[in-house]
């Protein structure tokens, strides 16, 4: 068996069980991972996407976002051990800071909680993490990828958005408005996060760039949701993620002008790139 396994403490057997999460039959990892699902009156959608996670994950994190149905019942019905956190917001950006506040694995993986993702493409994500990736990024027009749940005029804004940002930051990314992702919880650190709405994918995939951070994309299948409807507004959510790119952008070019005229740029004392 391959395996992917973190440093001993002095004295430690490097090739104890317990030191293993079985994967598949040819990998096997050590870092805990931590699935998040941000969930509002999710009940009928969750039992199909429990049932697709590994059992290998280290925890779930399900972030109720004030659900006026059996949400959490039923999430704590399928998996006893779930972890689940009240929303402090409102948003499925608010929902994911939450989330990610309480995950105690070193790997973060972000899933919908609308039965669009499927579970057992999380072994590819945390694969491209363990192989030294930074942040692994989902992707429905990566070859491999694909969707069942998108119009013309959300695949034309999409393919819109993500041309302006890899033109705007140096990115190559062939999906922007995606939220299936997974990262090693370090990047939040870098990143800092900072909006509540469905544009945080959008400005996670910036900031991961602006932060020099490695990322590798992987090829996801979108499914239908299963039940109910999406909050998703294509014009509205579609503006505020415009948005979120020319702030960044904004910001990118003061931080350039203060370097510009930063007097470490002429005294010697350092370099700033």
């Amino acid at each position: 068996m391959s395996s992917v396994v973190r440093p001993p403490s002095s004295g430690q057997d490097p090739f104890l069980a317990a030191d293993f999460r079985p994967i598949s039959s040819h990998l096997a990892i050590t870092p805990p991972v931590s699935v998040v699902i941000p969930a509002m009156n999710e009940a009928e959608n969750l039992p199909y996407v429990f049932k697709t996670l590994p059992d290998w994950i280290h925890e779930v994190v399900l972030v109720d976002g004030n659900s006026t149905d059996d949400t959490v019942d039923v999430a704590r019905s399928l998996r006893p051990d779930v972890k689940v956190v009240e929303q402090r917001g409102k948003g499925k950006g608010d929902a994911l800071i939450t989330g990610f506040e309480a995950c105690t694995g070193d790997i973060i993986v972000m899933v919908d909680a609308d039965g669009s993702a499927d579970g057992g493409e999380i072994v590819s994500y945390v694969s491209a993490l363990v192989s030294g990736a930074d942040f692994a990024k989902g992707s429905r027009f990566a070859n491999g990828g694909g969707t069942d749940d998108m119009t013309f005029v959300r695949k034309l804004g999409n393919w819109a958005l993500c041309t302006v940002v890899n033109r705007k930051f140096g990115a190559r990314y062939t999906d922007l408005c995606y939220g299936y992702n997974a990262f090693w919880r370090h990047c939040l650190d870098k990143i800092d996060l900072d909006c509540t709405g469905f544009e945080v994918e959008t400005l996670m995939n910036i900031r991961v760039v602006k932060a020099g951070l490695k990322v590798q994309e992987i090829p996801s299948h979108e499914y239908l949701r299963i039940h109910g409807t999406s909050n998703l507004r294509a014009v509205r959510d579609g503006l505020r993620v415009l948005k979120v790119i020319l702030k960044e952008r904004s910001n990118r070019r003061d931080l350039r002008r203060r370097v510009h005229h930063s007097p470490l740029l002429h005294t010697g004392q350092g370099e700033v790139s």
